[in-house]
């Protein structure tokens, strides 16, 4: 079953999010293996992402195996704190 994950970073800005993405692999313009979505804007006091990917396994394994330990390591430019998290099982996705 996919699982949807948002991410909201207060007091988040375009120029973070960007330095974010360029660093933590595989590349802006290709999502992670496993990964079906990936939304990103300004939101109401800050930024959201938003991805989906094709299981709530493949998203563990993003997250402990690439996301944390280069967002651990830090991200010059990039978010200065960690996200407000909400994980869901989805129901139903359209593309």
């Amino acid at each position: 079953m996919a699982y949807g994950v948002v991410h909201h970073f207060p007091g988040g800005t375009k120029e973070q999010y960007e330095a974010s993405i360029a660093a933590v692999p595989p590349s802006k313009d290709k999502l992670p293996e496993g990964q079906i979505y990936h939304a990103a804007g300004p939101s109401d006091g800050g930024w959201t992402i938003i991805a989906v990917h094709d299981s709530q396994e493949s998203w563990k394994k993003f997250r402990d195996g690439t996301l944390m330990p280069r967002m651990q390591q830090g991200i010059e430019g990039g978010f200065a704190s960690p996200p407000q998290e909400t994980g869901f099982e989805v129901y139903n996705l359209l593309s």
